[in-house]
């Protein structure tokens, strides 16, 4: 299947596998934000970003970039890419497959000879993973002008400061506001599914309607710790019962959600702890956090108050106190363009490849970029879904496949009649 492509489907694996070894050989594939191993990583691309031609940069948001002018300024830049960090024990094709492909689309338009009329750009995105400052998406956030000075002040287990972290891998905190791009015509960014739609409807690649909106909220129920075995059932004040209630309820709701087809909904209970943590010991407190991701807000409100009021009524139900009721985090899901998903759902027909529309259920950079320009993201099939961990694979082919989609898209984006960026 990769033999016709027009990108060089054995180039582009060969790179994403030789990037895969700069990793902690005791905790494959660790390459984390702000490490050594992550510093090494990019020095490595860096350096295949210069081999291929590539003007190459950090912006001061720590993004590091690798460009090629277009013969028409005024017509703003494509930008192609991901993320080279991972998590902890986590796997060789999240993010770097996207910075890679990215890197094989620009060389192989080079090789071909045509010359675009667009400047396109490769980036790799700092931090996109969850991060030791507890922030993800940390460049794409500061490419967007999202990177507020409450977030730079975050610190790490280490103690220091999410500013400071910035400077040391090359980024300027001070001249942050730099980093804001507003000549980004188009961006592509190419990712695993992370999921099994692709896999199980033997489908080549998922065209990203949306990126979901995702919600974090924290509760905690306070009763009394008594004896478990001589405090009489009536009497107790179990902090624990209302938590299991909720559990309960989450997972209904979710499903009854996801039921009315209204777009993607899914709730998680991750984290559970009792205090005080002992078998015969009635809880005194239990907290529990919430993680819901949805493409449709109105869904996510729904759900929101739902638990609110739930969680208050689980409460009283069982003689003990709501302590806290608050969101982490919240964010709202992000449309994909119709425009360069048409381009994309054209490039993927002519290449002979099957396409579906998917939305995301897991966070991206381009949920930032397109905050300021036009974003879409390709999915390409990995095995069981897994990801996340060392397991984490996508065959060769459909790594391939992926990228030609995207390679092609480009050139009809350079092609099509546009007004420049504002």
């Amino acid at each position: 299947m990769a033999g016709n492509l027009p990108i060089d489907g054995r180039r582009l694996w060969d790179d994403l596998m030789r990037l895969a070894e700069i990793t902690d050989p005791a905790r494959p594939y660790t390459r984390r934000s702000f490490s050594p191993l992550f510093d090494k990583g990019r020095v490595w691309l860096r350096n295949r970003f210069a081999d291929a031609g590539l003007d190459t940069s950090m912006d001061t948001a720590g993004n590091l970039i690798g460009r090629r002018a277009g013969s028409d300024p005024a017509l703003g830049t494509i930008l192609i890419g991901s993320h080279s960090d991972t998590v902890p024990s986590g796997g060789r094709f999240d993010g770097a497959g996207g910075v890679i492909a990215a890197l094989e689309i620009v060389r192989s338009i080079a090789e071909s000879g045509v010359a675009l009329r667009h400047a396109i750009e490769v980036v790799d995105f700092l931090a996109e993973e969850p991060s030791e400052f507890g922030l993800s998406c940390i460049g794409s956030r500061g490419m967007a002008g999202v990177l507020d000075q409450k977030m730079l002040g975050y610190t790490d287990p280490s103690g220091e400061v999410l500013s400071h972290a910035i400077d040391r891998v090359g980024g300027n905190v001070s001249a942050l506001a730099s980093a804001r791009r507003s000549d980004i015509a188009a961006f592509f960014e190419l990712h695993i599914e992370q999921g099994l739609v692709l896999q199980e409807g033997r489908i080549d690649v998922g065209i990203v309607t949306a990126i979901v909106g995702i919600t974090r909220v924290e509760v905690v129920f306070r009763g009394s710790a008594d004896h478990a075995g001589t405090t009489p059932m009536h009497l107790r004040r179990d902090a624990f019962t209302p938590a299991a209630k909720t559990a309960m309820f989450v997972d209904r709701l979710a499903r009854e959600l996801v039921a009315r087809r209204q777009g993607l909904f899914v709730a998680t209970i991750g984290i559970v702890s009792v205090s005080p943590g002992a078998s015969n010991v009635v809880p005194q407190e239990s907290r529990i956090v919430i993680d819901a991701r949805s493409e449709n807000r109105v869904l996510m409100d729904e759900f929101l108050a739902a638990l609110d009021a739930e969680t208050a009524k689980f409460a009283e139900q069982s003689r003990t106190e709501r302590a806290v009721f608050a969101r982490l985090s919240d964010t709202n899901p992000t449309a994909c363009d119709p425009v360069l998903r048409e381009l994309l759902r054209d490039s993927a027909n002519a290449l002979g490849f099957s396409s579906t529309d998917i939305a995301s259920g897991a966070g991206h950079d381009a949920a930032f970029v397109a905050r300021i320009a036009p974003a879409a993201m390709l999915f390409i099939p990995c095995r069981d879904g897994k990801s996340h961990a060392p397991e984490e694979w996508a065959e060769p082919e459909a790594l391939a496949a992926g990228t030609a989609v995207i390679a092609d898209a480009v050139l009809r984006f350079d092609r099509k009649p546009a007004a420049p960026p504002a």
